[in-house]
């Protein structure tokens, strides 16, 4: 297992500010704490959690939420793993600054083992496995039966495992891979998603019998006079999670 190289500076990602620290606002802090909370009450107490994160289309922030959902839950003490399963326009690798290229299409392709490739990351309790090498067939690569007995091997050694994946209307990836996960949330980013391709991504899922369990909101404005905290000075996202079923 890999750690991260924190003083490499050639790799720096504009998007690792929106990382969770210690220095994000409270009300930012709670609003990750609150879809947690929500999250472990909509799932079973059951062997690990597979959780899909995505979009309808790009530029709803993902990554961003995946990334922060999965560091809020490492800080309980459960035993997180972020999979980039975005092959075709991989994010996670340039977020927490991996070094190497070693991730999931080369443990698939069994060109590299799952110990070479995992990555242990500066957040206590929390390992990354990147999208690794763009794969000439990244659909049927995640479809098949290697993406299944890897996840089926990861489950054993880990709490939660937060899946990133391309956005639902672009190509097929999160559709196929849907089936071996525990559910699917999608993120919905305020003044950004369409209602029509929200929609139509929803239903690309439930077509494939996945298990929705939510929405994301992204974006949102909170009063500030809701609380005590000057946020609105600071440039990083804003999250709420809105917990419905899809219909």
């Amino acid at each position: 297992m890999l750690k991260l190289n924190k003083k490499n500076k050639h790799l720096q990602y504009s998007r690792e500010t929106y990382l969770l620290s210690d220095t994000f606002t409270f009300p930012v802090k709670e609003a990750y704490k609150s879809a947690r909370t929500s999250i472990m009450f909509s799932m079973n107490d059951d062997g690990c959690k597979k959780i899909i994160i995505t979009s309808s289309f790009p530029k709803e922030g993902k990554s961003t939420t995946c990334a922060n959902l999965a560091i809020t839950f490492a800080q309980t003490g459960a035993k997180v793993l972020i999979i980039d399963a975005d092959i075709r326009k991989p994010r996670m690798h340039k977020m927490f600054d991996a070094l190497h290229k070693i991730g999931l299409s080369n443990v698939l392709s069994g060109n590299s083992t799952l110990n070479e490739a995992t990555i242990k990351t500066s957040y206590e309790n929390l390992d990354l496995l990147i999208a690794g090498h763009i794969p000439p067939n990244p659909a049927e690569m995640l479809s098949s039966q290697a993406m299944s007995d890897l996840l089926d091997k990861l489950s054993e050694n880990y709490d939660y495992i937060f899946i990133d994946t391309p956005p639902v209307n672009l190509v097929t990836d999160t559709v196929v891979l849907s089936k071996k996960a525990s559910g699917v949330f999608m993120v919905v980013r305020i003044g950004v998603t369409d209602h029509k391709e929200l929609k139509a991504a929803v239903s690309k899922l439930e077509f494939a019998n996945a298990k929705p369990l939510g929405f994301i909101l992204n974006d949102v404005e909170t009063p500030q006079s809701a609380y005590k905290y000057n946020y609105r000075k600071y440039s990083y996202k804003k999250y709420k999670y809105m917990y419905n079923d899809y219909k």
